[in-house]
């Protein structure tokens, strides 16, 4: 036994550290469906027999953002079944919880909660596959905090500046500082290291002697020039960092040299995709923490499927296959199904030590057929295998080297050239793809108004997060504010003219990110207030409601039978009509879109007459929308019925974020950056510590002696 499971555990922390458990996966596949369920179930009944403190996941606990509800069914079962019990938790929290679960209706942990019996707290904080989108920035894992099944933490709204306040754990002479940051885009997060703009608070009795244990979900391996975080962007006072997203396992601690702290990175617990990586065994890891000293003992998943991986490259058998003989192909696909056969057998033997491993192995064997070899009938080759492996239809995966472009190496140095992007575009984005589009485009469809930038974001987020309305909101959005801008400057509405003045503003637009970024989420919010209003309105709607609108609807046409009514108009003024959008109430606004208003003495006739005020038409150039805002009509109504302000901002942030601007609003500011025990520290400055890494293996251990391990004060 290690000697640090043999101390008083009145004063040892056991923690249970997962991550990357993607429940949900492949729920519709016949064999693979319950991998993730059944792993999950494995999961927390370690933790029941161990008789964890709590449960720390790092991320992903869903693989889709808006899981189905058999999967979230299942997993609330699951937390019920294993986490909710008469067993007394054992440990305190001694910092400011309403600033740890500010973004909760229950700012408090679930265990101390009156009105539930939890004997195993979860904490977790969300990954990239279930973090917080819509109007309201919610995510599964805030469902299962409302249940008082979950505490969610580590959550941050700002873009612009991230204070982490620790969650302050006691438990007899142990404090624990736990740390946590929710996935953020990781460039967006680079930057923000970069400059700065991210710290740590610590506590401010006694800072030495708390073990700083901090949860991340980012990109680790490095994906691109800023699409990752280096280990040396966190702060060197923290002593254990759990690193999800990366789902190869590296569940062992091991030590980062420059900034002294261990890095322990668990894996996911189900296979994802068909990689090098997943096919090492998958583990969680039992962590105990006593002191300033930790120990992480390596627990294997007996019931994640079993998956092996094998390279084959054709050109390497000269003496086996030669590509001019005309049965070639024949012998390669005989070669593979031998290949096959051993792999199957080397997964029957595993399987009969553990027969809680599923039956049905994951196999892939990727050949390399360059040199002119040709691929064989894949469908035809699954066929043999379709009841003795859980993936037969993707067994084979055929790829080719591409050696003809080593060629112009001695005139333009060509293959440096390209081994970068080959590297990069495994991780090649939406937002990449449209940049890339537009900036090689021809002139003629290349984009004068908008960015490249903020497209590219916009269709990230049609393409994730199923926000059908974020392109046309952005388009919208970009081109109110161009045309505000025009507006301020007294442009003349000469084409010439404008389009300068349109390419300067662009042009500022790009330079200035940060400016960037919050048009895009401008534009979101409102994508998301308008899908969220939609639906309350189609949802609040009933059968009388709809026969009383299509009277009402009637009863206008007839009155306004013998008006005209202009075909083309502009930004919702049509003669007696303006904005008063803030001016109406809820109901006399409908289903308008765009929250646009109705001259005031028109409102007592119909609340449905503001449906003939139309939104620009999406093919409307900038000098025709810009001759809209000059040339308006005159007002013959009191202009005390809308302030000037209503007038002059075309935003329609406030006139459709009623249904829910004050919860944003609430949560926004709902962060606080000092606690009452918890202050600024800068990671620059150096104090001893004495961080001990005690292995349970047999194996050379290089952190088992304290004298190692120890800081020596800069």
């Amino acid at each position: 036994m290690s000697p640090i499971n043999s101390l008083n555990e009145e004063d040892t922390f056991k923690i249970l550290v997962a991550t990357d458990i993607h429940l949900g996966y492949l729920e519709k596949d016949p064999v693979r469906g319950n991998d993730t369920f059944v792993t999950f179930d494995e999961i927390l009944r370690h933790a029941q027999q161990k008789e964890v403190d709590f449960i720390l996941l790092g991320g992903d606990l869903f693989h889709e953002n808006k899981p189905s509800r058999k999967t979230l069914h299942t997993c609330i079962e699951l937390l019920r079944k294993y986490c909710m019990g008469d067993r007394p938790v054992q440990f305190e929290i001694l910092s400011d919880q309403s600033v740890n679960f500010g973004f909760s209706k229950f700012p408090w942990v679930n265990y101390q909660d009156g009105n539930l019996n939890v004997c195993i707290p979860v904490f977790s904080i969300h990954g990239n596959h279930d973090d917080p989108t819509g109007v309201d920035a919610l995510c599964a894992l805030d469902i299962l905090s409302s249940a008082g099944l979950l505490n969610h933490f580590g959550r941050s709204s700002s873009v612009e500046k991230i204070d982490i306040s620790p969650i302050l754990l006691h438990k007899g002479s142990t404090k624990i500082a736990l740390y946590g940051l929710g996935s953020i885009p990781d460039e967006r997060l680079y930057r923000m290291f970069v400059n700065k703009q991210v710290t740590m608070l610590r506590p401010k009795e006694d800072e030495d002697n708390w073990f700083n244990l901090f949860v991340i979900h980012q990109n680790r391996s490095k994906h691109g020039a800023t699409n990752y975080i280096p280990e040396q962007f966190l702060d060197d006072f923290i002593d254990l960092v759990i690193w999800g997203h990366e789902h190869e396992c590296k569940i062992a601690p091991t030590r980062n040299e420059q900034q002294l702290f261990y890095v322990s990175q668990p894996g996911s617990s189900v296979v994802t995709s068909l990689s090098p990586g997943e096919a090492i065994k998958k583990h969680i890891g039992l962590l105990h923490i006593k002191g300033k000293k930790m120990n992480m003992e390596k627990i294997p998943l007996e019931t994640a499927r079993s998956f092996y991986i094998e390279d084959i490259v054709l050109a390497d058998h000269p003496d086996i296959f030669n590509p001019d003989n005309p049965k070639v192909t024949q012998a390669v696909q005989a070669f593979c199904m031998e290949k096959v056969e051993t792999l199957l057998d080397n997964a029957e033997r595993e399987r009969l030590g553990n027969p809680r491993q599923p039956e049905k192995p994951l196999l892939r064997l990727r050949v390399d057929y360059s040199g002119g070899f040709e691929p064989f009938n894949i469908h035809r080759f699954s066929q043999k295998f379709m009841e003795r492996t859980a993936n037969p239809k993707d067994i084979i995966h055929f790829f080719r080297h591409r050696e003809q472009k080593e060629k112009n190496e001695d005139e333009v140095n060509f293959g440096k050239l390209v081994s970068r992007p080959a590297s990069e575009g495994v991780t090649l984005r939406v937002e990449d793809l449209v940049k890339q589009y537009f900036q090689t485009a021809e002139k003629k469809v290349q984009l004068s108004l908008l960015t490249e930038r903020g497209m590219g974001e916009a269709v990230q987020e049609f393409v994730d997060k199923e926000e059908k309305d974020a392109i046309e909101e952005l388009v919208k959005f970009q081109l109110e504010k161009t045309q505000r801008f025009l507006k301020e400057r007294h442009t003349d509405a000469e084409e010439a003219k404008i389009d300068e003045e349109v390419r300067k503003f662009r042009e500022t637009r790009k330079e200035n990110i940060e400016e960037e970024d919050e048009e895009v989420r401008e534009a979101m919010t409102r994508a998301r207030a308008l899908r969220s209003h939609e639906a309350g309105l189609a949802s609040g709607s009933s059968d009388d409601d709809l026969m009383d609108m299509g009277a009402s609807e009637q009863k206008n046409d007839d009155s306004d039978a013998g008006s005209t009514v202009p075909s083309s108009r502009g930004r919702g003024r049509g003669k007696g009509q303006a904005r008063g959008g803030r001016g109406q109430n809820l109901a006399s606004r409908g289903t308008s879109r765009r929250g646009r208003g109705i001259a005031s003495q028109d409102l007592s006739n119909s609340s449905r007459t503001h449906k003939h005020v139309a939104t620009p038409t999406k093919n409307m150039s900038i000098i025709d929308a810009f001759k809209s805002l000059r040339q308006q009509p005159s007002r013959n109504f009191s202009a005390k019925n809308y302030s000037e302000d209503i007038i002059d901002d075309d935003s329609d942030v406030e006139e459709v974020s009623f249904t829910a601007a004050s919860k944003v609003t609430q949560r926004s500011s709902s962060m606080s950056t000092s606690t009452s025990k918890t202050s600024r520290r800068s990671s620059q400055s150096q104090v001893t510590r004495g961080v001990d890494f005690e292995s349970d293996e047999d194996e050379f251990d290089p952190f088992k002696s304290t004298a190692t391990s120890r800081r020596k004060p800069r």
